[in-house]
């Protein structure tokens, strides 16, 4: 126990222009020159500028007449040892530290795309949850590993701030990943409720727009437990370095109307989630009868993790609510009783985590799960008809498929036109390889043999006698008028696909009257017949009878 005197507050050394601290002694008037006050409380010298610790082994070795210390240490480092709070908190921040990891990896199972992406059903409305699952560890991580100086320094400063303001945010976060978590689960009811059908439900309706403005509300509330709580002076919070500046200082600070109007924005928060899941069950899933049963269909329709989670959400709500009216159970008090705060502040929040992250490794992917669905409705609908299908084996087994590979089937087609587009210079170049082809065959072709096959070629005289000549080549259209070009080029396609049909009306416009006036007769047995519409040559002989079966 330190002797002060009456006068200065000095504890009374070897005359009166002396004093003794730790030992050590101090020239009275030169501390007294510079405005220095000892406070024994927590073994520190200040002048409100400058701090020094005066207890060993940090005592100074004594002071110039210019009011400088000899080896002195500033009051504001860490140089206690870790206590229980920063112990604490390690093993807190090891644990979310883990679960940051898994998080992660859910965000990668459940954040891919399997199907085209929906403007009604957005991607990032499924991640949305998973992201402030990784705000709310990065926060608590933060939080707790700055706790650790609360414990060390020896007088209180900002270590003391910065590890409730990151508390702060986590709670924030922590019920907007619940929140998000309910939204979601809504958002995917109502997408399997809309897939047999995207037009059962419409997007502007009643149910719509409560969906609509519900979100807004709720980031609004948040929005003002944050307003209320982060932006203020807290430099009140770290006067706790004496009993009477704890009681004049810190504890209004902690324990103002604004903390305690957070904590309703907060519980208004989670109303508005309760609200939301309320919604969602109403209105995706089937109804019941009467008041119970309906409470009974609720709680059953509910999914299990809510079940967990929205308990420990509103136990987040209770604790930010009682730090802010009994200042020995807040994580703003340095010397709090780390059980409460522990329990009430942290543990919630990673039980919370904690089962978010396992009912996400027990569900599929959204995505894999509604393609599922698909498979098993197209299944139902196909027994329902009657209709077997065959599995992918089948055809293979049976030889059912084409030669080569689907790639083999594609360069074949591309090959087969040339590999550009449908140009009048893409056109020329096939007629002439067709004709060319048909002139081949027919000179190859043994007309000797009584029976020889009949079959249709792939050239312009497909119906004409083997012996008749080719047509004439195809032969382009020099002239300057564009639509006489693309006549021509409709000509010559057509003729490609219908080698028997008449010729385009483009070509017969001199004709036209004569052709319609040429009365028409029936040939007989060896003749042949005038009409523009016989797939035979009209220059070429009349066809010979070698044998009945040509009749």
């Amino acid at each position: 126990m330190f002797l002060l005197t009456t006068r200065d507050s000095f504890p009374i050394g070897d005359n009166a222009t002396d004093t003794i601290i730790s030992n050590v002694h101090f020239n009275v008037s030169t501390l007294r020159f510079w405005n220095y006050t000892y406070y024994p409380t927590n073994g520190t010298l200040s002048n409100e500028s400058w701090c020094m610790l005066m207890n060993p082994p940090y005592t100074p070795k004594g002071i110039l007449t210019n009011g400088t210390f000899l080896n002195s240490t500033w009051c504001y480092l860490a140089t206690d040892p870790i206590g229980d709070r920063a112990r604490a908190g390690v093993g807190f921040a090891v644990l979310f530290a883990l679960c940051l990891v898994f998080v992660l990896v859910n965000l990668k199972k459940h954040g891919e795309l399997h199907l085209p992406a929906e403007k009604r059903f957005y991607a990032i409305g499924r991640r949305w949850q998973w992201y402030w699952a990784i705000f709310v560890c990065a926060a608590a991580l933060i939080g707790l590993f700055t706790g650790i100086d609360v414990d060390r320094y020896h007088v209180v400063e900002l270590p003391i701030i910065l590890n409730n303001f990151f508390w702060y945010l986590m709670q924030m976060g922590i019920m907007a990943l619940v929140w998000e978590g309910v939204r979601h689960w809504g958002s995917w009811m109502e997408r399997q409720f809309i897939d047999p059908n995207p037009f059962v439900l419409h997007q502007n309706d009643k149910r719509g727009m409560f969906e609509f403005w519900l979100p807004l509300f709720f980031y609004l509330m948040l929005w003002l437990n944050f307003f209320l709580i982060v932006p203020r002076n807290w430099g009140a919070i770290e006067l706790q370095r004496s009993p009477s500046q704890t009681v004049e200082n810190a504890i209004p600070a902690a324990t103002d109307g604004r903390f305690k109007a957070a904590t309703f924005c907060l519980f208004v928060c989670w109303c508005t989630t309760m609200v939301s899941l309320w919604h969602s069950i109403r209105h995706y899933e089937p109804r019941n009868r009467g008041f119970f049963n309906r409470i009974i269909g609720f709680l059953g329709y509910m999914p299990f993790r809510f079940v967990l989670m929205l308990p420990l959400a509103l136990a987040v709500v209770a604790y930010q609510g009682l730090s802010a009216w009994e200042w020995h159970l807040s994580p703003l008090n340095a010397k709090t009783n780390l059980l409460a705060m522990y329990l009430g502040g942290y543990a919630p929040t990673l039980l919370i985590i904690i089962i978010h992250i396992i009912a996400g490794f027990m569900r599929p992917n959204e995505d894999r799960e509604l393609i599922r669905q698909r498979r098993a409705r197209g299944q139902a609908i196909d027994q329902d008809l009657g209709i077997v299908r065959k599995p992918a084996w089948w055809r293979r087994v049976n030889g059912d498929l084409p030669a080569g590979n689907m790639r083999d089937r594609i360069m074949r087609n591309v090959r087969e036109v040339g590999g550009g587009r449908a140009t009048a210079q893409q056109i020329e170049r096939l007629t002439s390889r067709r004709a060319a082809e048909a002139e081949a065959e027919a000179a190859n072709r043994n007309t000797a043999i009584e029976m020889n096959e009949l079959r249709r070629t792939t050239s312009l005289r497909s119906n004409a006698r083997e012996s008749a000549p080719a047509p004439p080549p195809y032969t382009p259209y020099r002239g300057k008028s564009d639509q006489r070009r693309s006549e021509r080029t409709m000509q010559a396609a057509a003729s490609l696909l219908f080698p028997g049909a008449s010729p385009g009306a483009s070509t017969d416009r001199g004709r036209a009257l004569e052709i319609e006036s040429e009365p028409t007769r029936r040939p007989g047995t060896s003749e042949r017949s005038s009409s523009t519409a016989s797939g035979l040559s009209t220059s070429g002989p009349p066809q010979q009878i070698k044998s009945m079966l040509d009749i």
